[in-house]
């Protein structure tokens, strides 16, 4: 094909394909195809230039004429090398090596394990540097024809254009969606994920170090007792890192079964396997652009744990049953309760994997030995738990404090949260029944927190048909939750005034645990004989 033949066809067709608006790494496998007979071309790469983060990112590539796929999927450079590619993207001069000529520019910008012959062209929209595109042969020949790559470096710069354009669309929806979901999720467990209760006091140390690392990408990795507000810290760093206006997701590994880990975390295409009516985008394509929390990482099964690897290295992943590599940009904040270095020595977590999360530890401390949180933590339950279930502020009381501190809260700040809840329905909406809710009468036994002081001589006696939480069932707990509720209601299950609306659950489901646990509604309507 001459000159003047590529422009009028094979141009007209690259233009055509780039006007689709589709996905970069659809479109470019069509455009290769068009362009093999034209150029020879054996691989061609789109990769995206971030002058702030200083990398290149492998955003789509296509493979043609037997050539080996590129796993390095990312480039970080130093800040000399950052400006040495910005500078030659800026001006916008395409570069041709032969073959297995090696050059400190070509080092740069494309990624290793190739030695083909290449042309590298500048990707510019108005001046700004977007990325590179690189034409690779087994031919040295492809370096006489620059003239007409030139050519196709316009049309390939509008459809990196577009393709970033249709990514920040998509980083945007699933943002927002992320952010109503947040949103939701508070309003349903009243949890403080919006707050940082004793970032001041107890947790002081631990926001120093949340400050140092926010405004890096390096990975972290939240160490800490179950219920301790791993999640809090976590969105800690997203909202005060560069990535706070994208998503912030959280994936529990320990809840998703392990036949479906590779699904839920990577996405898969449509047919994979039986029940994959449509191609599901998984967790860290949703997370693109921002910080996706993986909650309980010690319990990721092994060959989940071998793909996320991958995505640390280069951010580079499959989904099931998919043939493309796929790239992300995700910052990736770990927590676990588990003891890792136990796990690492049985052979139940990667070495490997465990150096690349460790990057940075946070240790955040159990509620016991941060004791001064737990007057601002109990009032901020207290105040909710109050608006939430009676429309009013409840405050503890000066005896109440004393009590919690002298309790050791081996369920930490989730505990608390429940313990107070529980004490302001015992309370009737009118005060909090901390001593009931606690079980006060074996703190007396219990050792003093550290820093706290124990008065066991002030210990209320707590009503004879009450069981300490210690000696509790979860059903017990259950029950006696619900039977303080019916009887707050008289008896009133379903309506404004009754059980089911102050607990906060459908009707039905109430009735239904009633007649489990074998609860009787009847027996707390006005008027009928109580029975023991």
């Amino acid at each position: 094909m001459d000159r003047a033949d590529f422009p009028t066809r094979l141009l007209l067709e690259v233009w055509k394909e780039v006007g689709q608006h589709d996905a970069l790494a659809d479109s470019l496998e069509r455009i290769a195809i068009r362009l093999r007979s034209a150029l020879d071309v054996s691989r061609l790469v789109v990769r995206r230039f971030d002058a702030k983060t200083r990398r290149l990112d492998t955003v789509a590539s296509a493979l043609l004429g037997g050539a080996a796929d590129l796993r390095g999927g990312r480039t970080q450079f130093s800040e000399a090398d950052g400006l040495r590619v910005a500078d030659w993207l800026r001006r916008g001069a395409a570069r041709g090596w032969r073959q297995g000529e090696r050059d400190p520019l070509r080092e740069l910008v494309e990624p290793p394990g190739a030695d083909e012959a290449l042309v590298a062209g500048p990707l510019l929209e108005r001046g700004e540097a977007l990325g590179v595109v690189l034409f690779h042969s087994l031919d040295n020949a492809l370096l006489q024809r620059t003239a007409l790559i030139a050519a196709l470096i316009e049309p390939l710069a509008v459809a990196l254009s577009n393709d970033l354009r249709l990514h920040e669309i998509a980083r945007l929806k699933e943002a927002v969606e992320a952010e109503n979901q947040a949103l939701r999720t508070r309003l349903q467990r009243e949890d403080i994920s919006d707050s940082v209760v004793g970032e001041r006091t107890g947790l002081r140390q631990v926001m120093e170090r949340v400050e140092q690392v926010a405004r890096t990408d390096a990975p972290v990795l939240i160490l800490g007792e179950t219920g301790s507000g791993k999640e809090v810290v976590a969105r800690a760093i997203h909202t005060r890192s560069q990535r706070a206006d994208g998503p912030f997701l959280r994936v529990n590994c320990g809840a998703i079964p392990s036949e479906l880990v590779d699904s839920e975390l990577f996405g898969h295409e449509k047919g994979s396997f039986t029940g994959a009516v449509n191609t599901r985008q998984g967790w860290f394509e949703r997370a693109d652009g921002g910080t996706l929390f993986l909650d309980e990482l010690g319990e990721l099964p092994a060959a989940a744990q071998v793909r996320l690897l991958r995505v640390l290295q280069d951010g580079s992943f499959e989904r099931v049953g998919g043939q493309r590599s796929l790239h992300v940009d995700v910052r990736i904040v770990a927590a676990t309760h588990r003891d890792m270095d136990t796990l690492v020595a049985d052979g139940r977590f990667r070495q490997d994997l465990w150096y690349r999360v460790n990057v940075f530890p946070i240790r955040l401390p159990p509620l016991r030995e941060r004791v001064e949180d737990i007057a601002p933590l109990a009032a901020h339950f207290a105040q909710r738990a109050g608006r939430r279930l009676f429309g009013v502020d409840l405050v503890p009381a000066d005896s109440d404090y004393e009590l919690m501190r002298a309790y050791n809260w081996p369920g930490n700040v989730r505990e608390l949260a429940s313990v107070i809840e529980r004490a302001a329905i015992l309370g009737e909406g009118k005060r909090l029944d901390i001593a009931t809710a606690l079980g006060v009468d074996r703190l007396a036994s219990l050792p003093a927190p550290t820093g706290a002081v124990a008065t066991p001589q002030k210990l209320a006696v707590p009503p004879p048909s009450f069981t300490p939480p210690s000696a509790m069932t979860l059903e017990s707990a259950m029950a006696d939750h619900i039977v303080a509720a019916l009887q707050k209601c008289h008896g009133r299950i379903e309506g404004p005034y009754g059980a089911a609306k102050l607990l906060a659950i459908n009707p039905h489901t109430l009735r239904s645990r009633m007649r489990k646990l074998g609860i009787e509604w009847g027996r707390f309507r006005p008027g009928a004989e109580v029975r023991s």
